[in-house]
C-alpha cells in the first residue's frame, strides 16, 4: 500500500517544530529515522495531515555530558550507540543492547527518541532504559520538561505527550565501574520482535537494584522483590522464576514461562 496524502515540513530548530505541532492541532506526526512511522504510513494505520521531519535539528543529534548523567539527543541513532560513536553512561551495556536491535539497516536510521515515542512494548530501548531509570526530555508550547521513562509510556503505543510536544532527549545517569547489567530477550530469530524480555541493573555504589520485565501487553513491569532475586547459590534465580510465573503477566502458562525464563537469564548475567 501507499500512504495517504500528507504535507511535509523539515524545521531547523526545536521552536519551529513546536510551532508546526501547535498549528496542526493534533493532526501531525513527528518523524526522525522513520523506521516505526514509515510502515504505519504505508499501511495507512497512521494518516497525519503533516509529517514533521526533525532530522535537520542539529541539537537533537548531539550528546551532552553532565557531571552525573549523559543526555542523548532524540535523533541519536542505534548504530551510533552500537559503534560507540557517542559516550556511554553504562560501561558497555548500551552498545550491547543497541547491537541487538532489529537489523543493521534499521539501526543505521532508527533513533532512540523515535523508538521511545513509538512505545512498542517489545522495543529494546523501552525495557532497558526503564531499567536504567532514564528520563525523557520533552519540548512543547509550555516549554521543556522531564518525564521519568517508567511514567512516559501510558499504554502500548501511547505516551504522555501533549499535541504540541515531542521528545528532544534522553537523560541517563552515569553508572559506576562496579555496576552490573543483564539483558535477555526471546525472539523467533535474530532481528524479529521479542516475545519476552528481562533486564537487570545492579549498582552497589549507587544503591540500585532494579529488574524489569518487558515485551508484555502493557508497560514494562518492575520486579517487586529484587532482594529475593539476588539470593546466592542459585536460590535467587529460582525465586525469580517462581515470583514472575505467579504474577501471571500474560495469563497464559506458556508466555508466563517465557517471561520468567527471560528475566532469569538476565539475572544470571549479573550473578556471574
Amino acid at each position: 500500500m501507499k500512504p495517504s496524502q500528507f504535507g511535509y515540513a523539515r524545521p531547523a530548530n526545536v521552536e519551529e517544530a513546536v510551532r508546526l505541532l501547535q498549528e496542526a492541532d493534533g493532526s501531525a506526526k513527528v518523524m526522525a529515522g522513520g523506521q516505526s512511522l514509515g510502515p504505519l504510513l504505508n499501511l495507512r494505520l497512521a494518516q497525519p495531515s503533516l509529517i514533521i521531519d526533525i532530522t535537520a535539528i542539529r541539537e537533537l543529534t548531539l550528546v551532552r555530558e553532565e557531571k552525573d548523567a549523559i543526555v542523548y539527543g532524540a535523533c541519536v541513532t542505534h548504530a551510533s550507540v552500537e559503534d560507540r560513536r557517542v559516550p556511554d553512561a553504562t560501561n558497555g551495556f548500551l552498545p550491547s543492547v543497541a547491537a541487538g536491535i532489529a537489523y543493521r539497516a534499521v539501526r543505521n536510521r532508527g533513533t532512540m527518541g523515535g523508538s521511545l515515542a513509538h512505545a512498542d512494548p517489545a522495543a529494546d530501548w523501552m525495557t532497558t532504559l526503564t531499567a536504567l531509570g532514564a528520563e525523557i526530555l520533552v519540548a512543547g508550547s509550555a516549554g521543556e520538561r522531564r518525564v521519568a521513562l517508567d511514567q512516559f509510556m501510558t499504554a502500548p503505543f501511547s505516551v504522555a505527550l501533549e499535541d504540541s510536544e515531542f521528545i528532544i532527549g534522553i537523560r541517563i545517569r552515569r553508572y559506576s565501574q562496579a555496576a552490573r547489567f543483564g539483558y535477555f530477550k526471546f525472539c523467533r530469530k535474530r532481528g524479529e520482535f521479542a516475545e519476552a524480555m528481562g533486564a537487570v541493573v545492579i549498582d552497589p555504589e549507587l544503591g540500585i537494584r532494579r529488574g524489569i520485565i518487558g515485551a508484555t501487553d502493557s508497560r514494562p513491569i518492575l520486579v517487586p522483590d529484587m532482594d529475593a532475586c539476588l539470593r546466592p547459590s542459585g536460590e535467587g534465580i529460582q525465586a525469580a522464576k517462581a515470583m514472575i510465573a505467579a504474577m501471571k503477566i500474560a495469563d497464559d502458562p506458556v508466555r508466563d514461562g517465557m517471561h520468567a525464563n527471560a528475566f532469569a537469564r538476565a539475572l544470571k548475567q549479573v550473578a556471574q
